[in-house]
């Protein structure tokens, strides 16, 4: 059966708050929106995620296209939810999807839990939703007066993702005509369809208020650890016109021997991020016996490093790089060093550092025979 993910990303969202809409607000450091993508994303179950969103969007798609690195699969919405389902429901007709699994933008804390509960679900019903029981005490209220209680027995909160076969959900939105409903199972229960139950997860909220995102960054600091990644390079000195270090050109006639543009800075810093992410060593991604790395720019490994720490969850806090070498001077370059960094990193210039030291002549450094390289960063990581 092959599944989809229909996100539906074109509302408003202006009960949050914050001047933008919800699902672009930065959340622990991340849109919203990316954040609920990073829990589609690493899920071999789907074969397509179709992204609903609003044309008037395209500056802040970009910019979440531009944070995953990936170009993402979007479609115009409508102007209501029901009109941009259909929407995404039509593209996923068209991608020969079998089955969809239709998700809020706004919830960003979706669990594989809860996704292989709703992919099973699907192999023996044509609808099936997550619910939470009704936990509080209800009553009706008037005129801010507490009336009759209400029986809270069979009382269930749906939630999104919400799964089905695409072929009886296509059949009751074409039932429906123009009426508008609040979400995709009261369409099938519209055409007389039944919906199964799954449990939901708490965690799982819609963001609709500031308060939502008050509760939205303690969860996720509640559910992050603090790790560190290091890395160390180490290049030999040349006679040149000039080398690459840090991310920018020193013309100092010295240069720096290595298969890459031999960035020591950059690479150091690379090893860190992939230190953090687990993801191995530079030499692994990026091995110099492959000729496509010849002379290749080191800033491509180090987006590519942080583009594997996203993908594992995690967001760089800091990075903290040290050079050791006798020469070139270190000091005339060190602020240009520092703001391309940041500018590759995404972090302010204020969590870049760059130093020098010297070895007090001892040593390979010592001699100028070469250039030595430390980084250290900090990142937080889901746990």
């Amino acid at each position: 059966m092959k599944i989809g993910a229909v996100i539906v990303a074109a509302g408003r969202g202006e009960r949050a708050g914050g001047g933008v809409p919800k699902q672009y607000r930065r959340l622990g450091g991340f849109f919203v929106l990316t954040r609920t993508l990073l829990r589609l994303l690493h899920r071999e179950v789907f074969d397509s995620i179709i992204v609903v969103v609003n044309p008037a969007d395209a500056d802040h798609i970009a910019a979440v296209e531009a944070e995953l690195d990936i170009k993402l699969e979007t479609i115009p919405g409508g102007a209501t939810r029901t009109a941009s389902v259909r929407a995404g429901l039509d593209r996923a007709r068209d991608l020969g999807l079998d089955a969809v699994m239709i998700h809020d933008a706004a919830r960003p804390f979706l669990g594989d839990a809860l996704i292989d509960r709703l992919v099973k679900g699907l192999d023996e019903h044509p609808a099936v939703i997550p619910a939470l029981p009704v936990a509080d005490a209800l009553f009706r209220g008037e005129d801010e007066t507490m009336g009759d209680p209400v029986s809270r027995d069979g009382l269930y909160a749906a939630q999104t993702p919400q799964a089905f076969h695409l072929a009886p959900l296509l059949n009751a939105y074409a039932r429906l005509g123009d009426t508008a409903l609040p979400d995709d199972a009261a369409v099938i229960r519209a055409a007389g369809g039944e919906v199964a139950l799954v449990a939901g997860e708490a965690e799982n909220f819609k963001l609709t208020t500031q308060a939502d995102f008050i509760r939205a960054e303690r969860q996720i600091m509640s559910e992050t650890i603090t790790v560190t990644g290091q890395g160390y390079d180490v290049h030999r000195l040349e006679t040149a016109d000039s080398m690459w270090l840090c991310g920018i050109e020193i013309k100092a006639g010295l240069g720096l021997v290595g298969h890459s543009d031999a960035d020591a800075g950059l690479h150091a810093l690379t090893d860190a991020v992939l230190g953090a992410a687990g993801a191995g060593d530079i030499g692994q991604h990026f091995p110099p016996s492959d000729p496509q790395w010849k002379g290749a720019a080191s800033d491509a490994f180090l987006l590519h490093a942080i583009k594997l720490l996203k993908e594992a969850g995690g967001e760089l806090v800091h990075a903290d790089i040290t050079l050791i070498a006798e020469r070139p001077k270190i000091g005339p370059h060190r602020d240009a060093m520092r703001a391309r960094v940041a500018e590759l990193t995404g972090l302010p210039e204020a969590r870049v550092n760059i130093k020098a030291t010297t070895t007090e002549k001892l040593g390979f450094t010592g001699r100028g025979e070469g250039l030595a390289a430390q980084a250290i960063v900090t990142a937080r990581l889901t746990s």
